[in-house]
C-alpha cells in the first residue's frame, strides 16, 4: 500500500465537485446521496454541504454522526483519475455567520433566499481516515 499525503490527495481532488454522502438510517441501513462541495474543494480533511433541515440526511446525522464520503474524478480506474473514500464525523451547523464563510453564488439556485432561506443547515464532515485508489496505486491517509 502506498502512502500519499493529505495535501497530495487534496491536489488531485481539486476538480471534484460532487461527493456521495453516506449516512446510517434509523433501521441501520446505509443511505447515499450526491452532495456538492459548493466550490469549496480545497480539501483539508473537512467538507461542507448545505441541505434542508427536514431531510433524512439531517435526521440520520442527528442519530448517528458517523458518515462516509465517496469522491471520483472523471477518468476511469486505470487512467489518471482518482477515487477517494473518506470516513468521518458529521456536525450540523445552523449559524448564518458560518453559512456566509462557505456560501457561493452557485447555491442560489437551490436556496432561493441565500443564507436567509428558511430551514437550511450546513453539514460539516471532519475526516478521520481517507483511502484512495489511483490506477494500480492505493493507500490510506490518517487524518
Amino acid at each position: 500500500m502506498s502512502k500519499k499525503s493529505l495535501a497530495g490527495i487534496a491536489k488531485e481532488m481539486a476538480g471534484i465537485d460532487i461527493a456521495i454522502l453516506s449516512t446510517h438510517t434509523e433501521n441501520g441501513e446505509i443511505a447515499n446521496r450526491p452532495m456538492s462541495n459548493n466550490g469549496d474543494v480545497a480539501y483539508d480533511g473537512t467538507s461542507y454541504y448545505f441541505t434542508y433541515e427536514k431531510t433524512r440526511t439531517v435526521s440520520d446525522i442527528q442519530r448517528n454522526p458517523n458518515v462516509a464520503l465517496g469522491f471520483s474524478s472523471v477518468a476511469g480506474l486505470f487512467a489518471e483519475g482518482i477515487y477517494v473514500a473518506v470516513e468521518g464525523t458529521a456536525e450540523l451547523i445552523r449559524d448564518k455567520a458560518v453559512f456566509h464563510q462557505h456560501w457561493t453564488s452557485d447555491l442560489d439556485k437551490w436556496f432561493e433566499n441565500g443564507v436567509d432561506t428558511p430551514g437550511i443547515v450546513l453539514i460539516k464532515v471532519r475526516a478521520n481516515r481517507a483511502t484512495y485508489w489511483k490506477g494500480r496505486e492505493e493507500g490510506e491517509v490518517g487524518i
